[in-house]
């Protein structure tokens, strides 16, 4: 697994979008027992967090520490610095099992073997991450030609499984049919600028060229804020769910 995020976890922390209310109850609706969940490359802890409201005990794990110090602290959730595909968890342990964001960073094949010796028989395996922000067309027009030209030979080969929505990554259980979710905010300047910077392209970029290319997008795109203090964005939910049988 990739650790490309330690060294903005700051910004992660601040900036990162988070999942909707609706995607929670949704998982809470597949659920046959709530004693035990593990929260894999669980960054910040926004997934763990939400799971301590339904589990008795939430494990969550990443290999970046810097991520870790600023995760959400709660009795019931316990972090760790463990890769996902290698952990000291027992065998038949956990009801659920979420990676948010992250699974595209994972070797499949390991992982996937992790998962089905921890998890209890029908424990429910939920891969989330979320799509290519959307503002107005205009907006988005700039936003695009950044994501794709300027930046785009900066992404590592892994964001592929997002621009396809995660129906491309190999996924060896019985798959639970899901609703389509989205979800929407309203950000000001500083906010989608602070989500820009923590794409790992813009990190990449900036390392190689000695400058930050989001100073460019931003004056192209100041403009959209000249008559109001927040715009409208919104990010497609991508999902894959199923049942470790």
């Amino acid at each position: 697994m990739k650790d490309n995020f330690s060294s903005q976890s700051e910004l992660y922390a601040k900036y990162r979008p988070h999942y909707p209310n609706d995607f929670f109850k949704f998982l809470d609706s597949t659920l046959t027992s709530k004693n035990i969940a593990w929260d894999c490359g669980t960054g910040n802890g926004q997934v763990a967090y939400q799971l301590s409201k339904m589990f008795t005990k939430v494990y969550a794990t990443d290999i970046s520490d810097a991520q870790l110090k600023h995760a959400f602290q709660l009795e019931n959730i316990e972090y760790s610095l463990q890769p996902a595909e290698r952990t000291n968890f027992a065998e038949n342990s956990f009801d659920c099992i979420t990676i948010a964001q992250a699974i595209h960073w994972f070797d499949f094949e390991l992982f996937y073997k992790e998962v089905k010796r921890t998890a209890k028989k029908n424990a429910v395996i939920a891969a989330i991450g979320y799509g290519r922000i959307e503002t107005s067309k205009d907006m988005d027009h700039i936003i695009d030609h950044f994501y794709q030209h300027t930046i785009g030979s900066f992404w590592d080969k892994e964001r592929r499984y997002i621009d396809e929505k995660y129906k491309m990554i190999p996924f060896p259980f019985e798959e639970i049919k899901t609703p389509d979710f989205s979800f929407e905010m309203n950000w000001t300047e500083e906010q989608l600028i602070g989500y820009i910077n923590t794409w790992s392209a813009v990190k990449h970029y900036t390392k190689q060229n000695g400058i930050n290319p989001v100073y460019k997008l931003q004056s192209m795109i100041k403009p959209f804020w000249e008559n109001q203090k927040e715009i409208k964005v919104s990010f497609p939910l991508l999902l894959r769910m199923g049942y470790v049988t």
